[in-house]
């Protein structure tokens, strides 16, 4: 218990923001158990294809994540100097850069919307579902972009409530436009997986508007300005860009790799004897998010406490910060598998689904209980400890190496070749979330990241000077 800390301020500030990111996080996937169930009322095959669908918005979530997380890193070490002019800039480079990805993501999807699908699905009616959701969805990727980045640089200086009303302010217009669109109500056409569609683009447009708003009357922190949009500072893209390069590719490869996951159970579909494997990983991973979010509201906490701590130059309380973060990760990963596996019935309940596909949406659960305690441990070691510290390159290692040279082959060859059930599948997928204790006990524990934050700190005090 030697190195356990018994900082107060830092208890309360971890919960502070562990609480209020993961409440936002809540109401964020509670817009995709809505359409789930909604759309599972609707037609099964609905919800199948904008299943599909959210696999590509997934994609582009963790790239946008990472372009964000380095807004986060750099903002929140500037924040504890108390240096807020350079975050503009940040702020600034990080709004070009996630409007670039979501531009492709958009022309790749509204072009090429039947070849990307079908590489999910054998399934005409789930691929049909899904070109029609996400002809119109595509365009809200450049709301997501804008809104995810603007909310990044509000957390970086410790601003998180407004993250948590805009989502529910997201919540009720999407739940509300869904229930009059896809079901056609108060004398609306009955539009199915497009009115879901023009919900997700509504609530999205409102969700960019809000942040908009308070970022140019409430704001008193960065006070984002035209000048600092259009700005570009040339040094501190370059520390950007070595920062967030490795997070963006983190994410996208993390991203392509829930996308071949989803490829891979999708062409399962006939071995399953009528089950929608599609709709049964659906349910089961949209609960696992829901009950998930303290684990990865604790990373994010994380990497700003780590952040600021450094920026702060109190590079002497980042080892007993560390201890006690493992602790308290594993204790919300815990308690977080016990709820999954112990609300599993009630929450299938509520869907109108096959009863095959129910037991099997329950076996994947179970499975997800288990693993969700590694994620809870791992995730919040790597991206909030190793990564808030500056080292943003083994994080981008470790995930190639598990995903692409493991849990990939080894899933395809229980799929494909062993002809394995998809629960056994299932597993095989999910297996590296355990695996990766390992390394991070391994690579936090050791504490070398320590002695590489100076570097970090030295760069970039450098940066705010010539901003300055």
């Amino acid at each position: 218990m030697k190195y356990i800390t018994k900082d107060k301020d830092f208890y309360k500030t971890f919960a502070r923001l562990t609480s209020v990111i993961a409440l936002q996080n809540i109401i964020v996937y509670a817009v995709n158990l809505a359409d789930n169930i909604m759309l599972g009322s609707y037609a099964e095959s609905a919800m199948s294809g904008v299943a599909l669908v959210n696999q590509i918005q997934f994609l582009l979530q963790m790239v946008i994540v990472g372009v964000g997380e380095g807004v986060v890193i750099l903002g929140s070490r500037f924040w504890g100097r108390k240096t807020l002019e350079p975050i503009k800039d940040v702020v600034s480079i990080g709004l070009k850069c996630g409007f670039l990805i979501a531009a492709v993501t958009w022309a790749v999807i509204f072009f090429f919307p039947e070849q990307v699908f079908s590489l999910l699905s054998k399934d005409p009616a789930e691929v049909a579902a899904a070109c029609s959701y996400a002809k119109i969805v595509c365009f809200t990727y450049f709301f997501f972009a804008v809104t995810t980045v603007l909310l990044a640089s509000l957390r970086s200086v410790e601003t998180v409530a407004i993250g948590f009303v805009d989502s529910c302010i997201a919540l009720v217009v999407n739940v509300g436009l869904n229930y009059v669109l896809i079901f056609g109500k108060f004398g609306a056409p009955r539009l199915g997986e497009v009115g879901a569609a023009w919900a997700t683009f509504t609530a999205r447009a409102v969700e960019l508007l809000v942040v908009i708003v308070y970022l140019i009357f409430f704001d008193k922190k960065i006070r984002i300005t035209l000048k600092s949009l259009i700005s570009f500072k040339t040094d501190l893209f370059k520390t950007y860009i070595k920062t967030s390069i490795p997070m963006v590719g983190s994410g996208f490869f993390w991203g392509a790799a829930m996308f071949i996951q989803a490829a891979i159970l999708g062409h399962l579909q006939t071995a399953a004897d009528g089950v929608s494997v599609i709709a049964a990983n659906s349910v089961a991973t949209t609960v696992f998010s829901i009950v998930s979010v303290f684990s990865y509201g604790a990373a994010n906490a994380t990497s700003v406490l780590i952040g600021k701590t450094i920026g702060e130059g109190k590079k002497h309380k980042l080892k007993e910060y560390a201890v006690t973060l493992q602790l308290l990760f594993l204790l919300i990963g815990i308690v977080a598998g016990a709820v999954l596996f112990f609300s599993r019935y009630a929450i299938l309940s509520i869907y109108d689904i096959t009863e095959k596909t129910r037991e099997l949406a329950d076996a994947l659960i179970c499975v997800l209980s288990v693993t969700i305690v590694g994620t809870s441990y791992q995730v919040a070691c790597l991206t909030g400890i190793v990564r808030g510290a500056g080292d943003t390159k083994f994080v981008l290692v470790n995930d190639l190496i598990f995903m692409w040279l493991l849990v990939l082959p080894v899933s395809f060859a229980a799929a494909f070749w062993l002809n394995l059930s998809p629960v056994v599948v299932f597993i095989c997928l999910k297996s590296d979330q355990i695996l990766k204790c390992i390394v991070a006990a391994v690579k936090v524990n050791r504490f070398r990241w320590i002695d590489n934050v100076d570097k970090y700190v030295k760069l970039e005090a450098a940066e705010a000077a010539e901003t300055e």
